[in-house]
This record gives C-alpha cells, structure tokens and sequence, in this order.
C-alpha cells in the first residue's frame, strides 16, 4: 500500500505527488515528514479517481485493512489547486448500530448518537442524493433523535442503512468521484480558472473524535488575518466537535486567545493552545506559506488532521506574500509570483463588502473596476451640479460620447445601455478610474423621462440610489456597504520588486495632468498615449473649439486656434513636469471634428447665440459634416493633411513647452505620435508641417530642443506596409482597439451587443477587445514590428491600446519584441505585475 502510486498510504517517503494525488494529499504528506501528529490517511490519485467514476473501484477491503477495526474514517477531497473546490467531505464512515453500542459506553449515549445522527445524515444527502428536507420532522436528540433519523432514511429508501464499513466507504468514493464531474461542479471549477480534464484525488483519514470524555473537540485556527494579512491568530474552537463544525456560528465556539467577547481556547487549554501555535509556526516556516490548520483535540491531545492555505483577500494576499519574502521564508521573485495580477484591480479601487447582501436588478460588461454609490442622473450637466453640492451621482447614457467627458469626471460611476469593452465610456472609465458597467442590456433605459426598469419591472428614477460595479458587471439597488481602496506600503514593496523584474515597460495612457499624476504615483516609465482631443472639452475649450470648426477659411481657423494655443501649452507644460524628464507620447487630433458639436436642438440654438448666427446656418453646417461612417472618415491624419492649422497649432504647443521646460532647467525629449496613418506620404506631408514648426521654435525661443515622431498602427495597411513607413519614423505604437475593429470589420462601441453570444458558441476564444487575438490581430503586430525593425532596427515598438495592460496581450508583446506597452493609469500596477511574472517564469524554464 505505501508505494502504489494509486492506492498509497501516506508515509515520509510514498509516491505522492500534487499532479498526480492533489494538494491536500501532498500536503499531509509534508505534514507527516515534519512529524506532526497527523492520522493514518490513504491518498487516491487521480487515475484512481476516475476509474471509480466509470465504476472501476479500486481494493476496498486492502483500503479498509489498513485502518483499526473500530475506526471511522472520513473522505475528503484532494484537487490539483484547493481554489478549485471539489465534492464535500464525508466523516464517521463505519458508524453503525454495533459501534453506536461500543461508543455509548465508551463515551457516553449522546456522544455516539450525534456521531451516528451525523453520519446519517450526510451519506443519505451526499451519497443516497436523497432530499435534506427529509429529516425536518426530525426534532428528538440522543438515541430518539437517532431512530428517528433511521426511520426517515430507510423509509425514503426501502432499504436498511448499511452496516458494513467496506460497503459504505465504496458508496461515498463512488459518489464523490462521480460529484467531480457533474455538469455544474465542472462549470464552477472552470471559472475559478481549472482545464477541462482537471483531476481530483481523494484522501481517505482516520478519524479522530472531538467527542467524548475528557477534553475533546475540534476547530481551525491560523496566524493572520484573511482581510488584511497582519499578524492575528483567529480561527474558532467548539468543545464536543467534528470537522470545521467551530465556524458554522454556534454560540457555544471558543475564541483561541484570550478575548474580552467570551471564553478562549487559550484560556481553557492553554498548553493544547501553545502546541497548535507552534505547529502553525512550524508550518508557515517549512511549507513556505500561511496556512489554516484544522485540528482536533481527544482527550486533551492534539491531532492535525488537515493544513490549507489561509484564504485572503487581495489586501492580505499582497501584504502576506511581501512579509513571508521580507522574513525569509521564500524569495522576492516567488512573492511575486504568488500574486495574481488581477487581484491589484481589487486594491487599486473601492469594492463592494463581500458581506452586503445583493439586490441585483441587471447587468452588463464589467468595463472599468470598482463599485460606486450614488443617485442617478441622465445627464452631463446634472452630474456637474451633483459634484458641485458634493452629492455621489451615476451617470447614465445610453452611449457616452466626447460631450460627456465632463460629466464623467463628476460622476462616481457610469452606466450604459449599449457600448462594449472598448467603447468610448469604458475606455475613459478607465483612465480616470471610474466605475463603469456598459451594455446593460437587461435594463429598459428612458433618457426622455429619465428612468431605468429592471426586468422583474421595478422602476428607478432621477434622484434614486443605485450602486454600480465595475469589476463584475452587476448594478445594485440602493447603497452597497463599500471597502476602500488599499495602496499600502506592502502594495508599495511588491511594485517596486516587480519594477527591478520586468525586462518590458509599461506606460500610462494619460489626457490630463490628473492622469498623469496617477501614472507617475504609480511609477509608469512615462507617458505612452495622450489623447490631445480630451482636452478640449473643458466648457471654456469647447465654445472656442466650435468657432474654429465653423470658419470659413485657413486663416479663420488659425486665427481662432490662437486661443487654444497658450491652452494647449499649459496642458503639456504640466504633463513635462509631472513626468519629470521620463517619455511623453502626445498623440495629434485625432476625433472627427463633429464629435465637437452639439447634437440637440436645444444645444445647437446654444451655439448659434453663441455664434451670433441663424440657427438654420448652424444646423445645415452641422448636417453637411455629417458621415455615414465616421471612424473611417474624416479624422486623424486625413483631418490633418485637409485642415492643417490644427496639428501646426499642438506641434507649436507641444514645442514652445518644450523649451519653457528646458529653459526651466528640465531635460525632456516629446514624442509627437500620428494617428490613423496608412501610407507613407501621410507621414511625409506632417513631417514636413512639423519640422517646419520646431524649426520657427527654435529660432523664436532661442532653444535647442529634439523631438521624437512616431505614428500610430491602427489600420491594417499601416502594419503591413511598416517598411515603408518606419524610415520616416522613431517609433511605431501599435493602436490594437482600432486595429482589432479595422481587422475584424467589428464596431468596437456596438459588438458588445452580440460578443457573449459569439464567445459562447466558440466563434470567438475571448472578446477580441479584450484578450488580444494572437493569431489574427498579432500577426498584424508581427509583421509590422518585423518589417519596421528590418526597415529600421533601432525603431521603438510598442502597444498604447487598452490590450497594453492585458497580462495574456503583454506576453505576446514581450515574445514579439517590443520594448513598452501602455494602459490606462489605474492598470499600470497590474501590467508591471504581469511583466515582471513573465520575466522571471522565463528565468526559471532556463534553469
């Protein structure tokens, strides 16, 4: 039995292994060779397992033999990771009517019948999958309790409860292994990120009683806390016990140290309380990890029967895996690798209190994390005047467009009726950290009367408080209980050992110098995307931004673009200080100049007044700019070879900062990024302009000052024809959103739409706007990065789309070469996380 790799008791030196037997199983194993006092276990492998599913079992009675004649034994699963969950465990099996008699004198009547009752109970539920109502009626205790426990199953059953250990012990193998492979337990380990053939072992242990005379009973008891990971010995102990029967909230549960609440273990056995602190201790040192010990107590002895990893949340994830690597119990890079990438999202913003109860009234696409209450308002200026009496608002919009960054920025979260992952509200959502769930399908929007009806037909109006979150797509009725943002120095730590690992940068996508400010809190290596046209939706921007689109001719544009020159120059003086000498990519405008005009009435004889024009002359122009497909029409690069003051007007912003910087004695080198370009002349013609500024710069400031010219990819010609392209160029970043709607024929804003029935009929792995598609778009990515870098070897390659802060998207960013990616501020941590695993797991595969 010791050395079957299939049936295998576990000793110091048996052929156990994780892969092949689970965790739990090796686990006990560790436990056993740090001579712990665990019980006799037999582990099943895998292959065992599955066997037992298809109705092979395995030698039972060679199973059983190996235990004492009168001890009961209990099954507990043993998966490959303990987050993938498994069936529930089964304990007392070979309690019967001979061994009720035995322990009835052994430890008392009540004792024995509560074992047996138990017992019962849990093979006529797990095993018999029988109905748990059936033992409702069962209202005695001790021996009467007991019949009537019998009575109910063997009623249900038309057959008597078995007796024979062998026959019991079989019967809850087989249901256990066949509860691994049921249709729900298999969706639900799926999502916790198991594969399709993931497989479960089972431990077979001899029980040790928490019942009887004497001091006796069980409990669980661990060194930190789950919340937050500091140093905190919390777990519960219950007299007269079984199992983790200490946390179902009886009354009667011990704490362990000594606590002003009630009684503790510390105080009723302090010496039992000292053992289990030291082998907690013992355990944290030589397994490398914080872990939940479960124990039981017969007699004033204390057996370990199981060690798991302490479950934490992200807050005490990220402080414990930091602390075990400061105490030298593991390394910096394994205290990395311990952390989930993901997990940051949770740290980086507000989270609903797991313990607040739910009233889900819809969802949608989770599109920027976080959760956020407030009263709802259907409009831009109202979210304005909500921030201005200080009250939380949601906005809601059925989409969000350029006119509504305002209102996002006052709002606490936004909520849209259409719209997917790269859509315009989930894209700045993100930049600026706010809440946002887009496609909320499920919910009947009414912007005319200024409502939201649920499905189950509840109505919620203006002024109404809802709660949104961001990071699982749901939207809640009324004022979720909320648990803020942690950015501790535990957070601090593990950032800058991810920061001294990573062989990729990241940048931030940032617009204002509030985004700039959190990427450099966040320690971004610089700026790799700043959308120039987010800053002149300020109110005071906009009205001169509309008189410079009505002009008639060149020199009304300039003439007005005059005023938007020292605005726009403020802009990127703050931008240059902010970074502090690091990489600031500017992108040139790049919207369709309509975006900038009102699309009501009500807005458009606004404009006129302001204007000083006839409304009907306002309307006709605003009809004439109209496009049937604006994305691909008259934006980016194509808006600055036809209206050109606009890009010589940011290029001699862009400059004259530069030289008030340096004259401010501060080094800075800008990047000028040009968007939308698809064939080489366009980068010609704007090469031309732009030198030609800096050169006007230069002479009028007196300063000497480079600059760096790179151009956006975000059209497929672009990509593919990058040899011609990249001579004319420093650096090549990659726009993947645009890329992945040019390359798929995919509205970004309308495919959320239809995408989860795409993903889940398999047309699509993923939702291309969120995973990066390695085989279609990157190699779009490949290509061009492979034909630039010929075309010019020393180019800078990069990605600014939102993929840039994607784990998955910055390995194949790093496999293919490129030097940075760039995301949204509040991704940066995750991204240097994902960057820095990528580094050292590829460290460790060449050892």
């Amino acid at each position: 039995m010791q050395n079957n790799p299939d049936t295998t008791l576990i000793t110091q030196t048996a052929p156990v292994a994780t892969d092949t037997h689970g965790g739990r199983a090796k686990c006990l194993q560790r436990l056993v060779r740090l001579d712990l006092p665990v019980p006799r276990t037999i582990a099943l492998s895998f292959a065992t397992v599955e066997a037992i599913a298809n109705g092979e079992l395995p030698d039972v009675d060679c199973i059983v033999d190996q235990f004492p004649n009168d001890a009961l034994l209990c099954v507990r699963p043993s998966s490959q990771d303990p987050d993938w969950g498994g069936p529930g465990a089964v304990l007392n099996i070979g309690m019967n009517d001979a061994r009720f008699a035995t322990y009835s004198a052994n430890m008392g009547e009540d004792a024995a019948a509560a074992i047996y009752t138990r017992f019962i109970q849990s093979y006529a539920i797990n095993v018999a999958r029988l109905d748990p109502d059936m033992f409702d009626d069962v209202e005695a205790e001790g021996r009467a309790g007991l019949a009537q426990t019998l009575a109910a199953y063997e009623s249900e059953t038309d057959e008597k409860f078995p007796q024979s250990r062998r026959v019991q012990l079989a019967a809850v193998l087989l249901s256990m292994a066949r509860a691994w492979n049921g249709t729900s337990a298999r969706l639900l380990r799926q999502a916790k990120g198991a594969p399709l053939d993931a497989g479960l072992g089972l431990v077979v242990q001899q029980m040790i009683f928490g019942l009887g005379a004497g001091h006796c009973g069980s409990g669980v008891l661990q060194l930190v806390s789950s919340d937050t990971g500091a140093p905190q010995v919390t777990g519960r102990y219950l007299s007269q016990s079984q199992g983790r029967d200490a946390l179902a909230g009886d009354s009667a549960s011990l704490y362990l140290t000594r606590d002003p609440r009630g009684p503790a273990l510390e105080e009723a056995l302090p010496e039992a309380f000292q053992t289990l602190k030291d082998y907690a201790t013992l355990m944290r040192k030589r397994l490398r990890a914080e872990m939940q010990v479960e124990f039981a107590i017969e007699d004033g002895t204390v057996h370990i029967l199981d060690g798991v990893r302490v479950q934490r949340a992200s807050r005490a994830a990220v402080r414990i895996a930091v602390q075990l690597a400061q105490d030298g119990v593991i390394s910096r890079e394994e205290a990395l690798m311990r952390v989930q990438p993901g997990l940051l999202t949770e740290l980086l913003h507000r989270q609903i209190d797991p313990s607040t109860r739910r009233d889900v009234v819809g969802t949608g696409i989770a599109a920027s994390p976080g959760a956020a209450t407030g009263r709802l308002v259907f409009d831009s200026a109202e979210a304005q005047a909500s921030a201005a009496r200080k009250e939380a608002c949601i906005l809601v919009r059925r989409e969000t467009t350029s006119e509504d960054v305002r209102g996002m920025h006052a709002a606490t979260a936004v909520l849209t009726e259409r719209g997917g992952i790269t859509s315009h509200a989930a894209v700045i959502g993100r930049g600026i950290g706010l809440p946002c769930v887009v496609g909320a399908s499920t919910l009947t929007f009414n912007q005319v009367e200024q409502t939201i009806t649920a499905a189950d037909g509840r109505v919620f109006r203006a002024g109404d408080e809802m709660t949104v979150d961001g990071s699982t797509g749901q939207i809640l009725a009324g004022a979720a209980t909320l648990q803020e943002a942690a950015l501790d120095e535990y957070f601090q730590t593990l950032m800058q050992w991810a920061t001294d690992c990573a062989d990729i940068q990241v940048r931030a996508n940032a617009d204002t110098p509030a985004d700039a400010q959190t990427a450099r809190n966040f320690n971004a290596t610089g700026i790799g995307l700043c959308r120039t046209e987010h800053m002149f939706f300020d109110q005071g921007r906009l009205t001169v931004m509309r008189e410079m689109i009505f002009a008639d001719t060149s020199d009304g544009r300039r003439a007005v673009l005059e005023r938007l020159l020292p605005m726009q120059r403020d802009d990127f003086s703050q931008l240059f200080r902010i970074m502090q000498g690091s990489p600031v990519c500017i992108r040139l405008f790049d919207p369709p100049l309509h975006e900038f005009l009102p699309v009501d009435k009500a807005g458009q004889s606004a404009l006129a007044d302001a204007l000083d024009l006839p409304r009907s002359h306002v309307t006709r122009r605003i009809e004439a700019m109209r496009e049937y497909n604006p994305m691909l029409g008259l934006r980016g690069v194509r808006l600055g070879i036809t209206v050109p003051e606009i890009y010589e007007m940011q290029a001699r912003a862009i400059f004259e900062a530069t030289a008030e910087t340096i004259q401010d004695g501060r080094d800075i080198v800008p990047e000028i990024m040009i968007p939308l370009v698809s064939a080489r002349r366009e980068v010609e013609i704007v090469q031309t302009a732009i030198e030609a500024v800096a050169n006007a710069v230069r002479q009028e400031r007196g300063v000497a000052f480079d600059y760096r010219l790179g151009v956006m990819v975000e059209t497929p010609r672009a990509a593919l024809r990058a040899a011609e392209i990249a001579p004319h160029c420093a650096f090549l970043s990659f726009g993947t959103n645009d890329l992945t709607q040019m390359a798929y024929g995919l509205s970004r804003d309308d495919a959320g739409r239809f995408m989860s029935d795409y993903v889940r009929q398999g047309v699509f792995d993923e939702d291309p706007f969120h995973t990066l598609d390695h085989d279609g778009v990157g190699e779009l990515l490949k290509l061009g990065a492979e034909r630039g870098r010929m075309a010019r070897p020393d180019i800078t390659l990069s990605v600014c789309g939102e993929h840039g802060g994607n784990p998955e998207s910055i390995a194949f960013c790093r496999a293919a070469g490129f030097d940075y990616v760039s995301c949204s501020p509040f991704r940066v941590p995750v991204a240097r996380l994902a960057a820095a695993q990528l580094a050292i797991s590829e460290k460790i595969s060449k050892h």
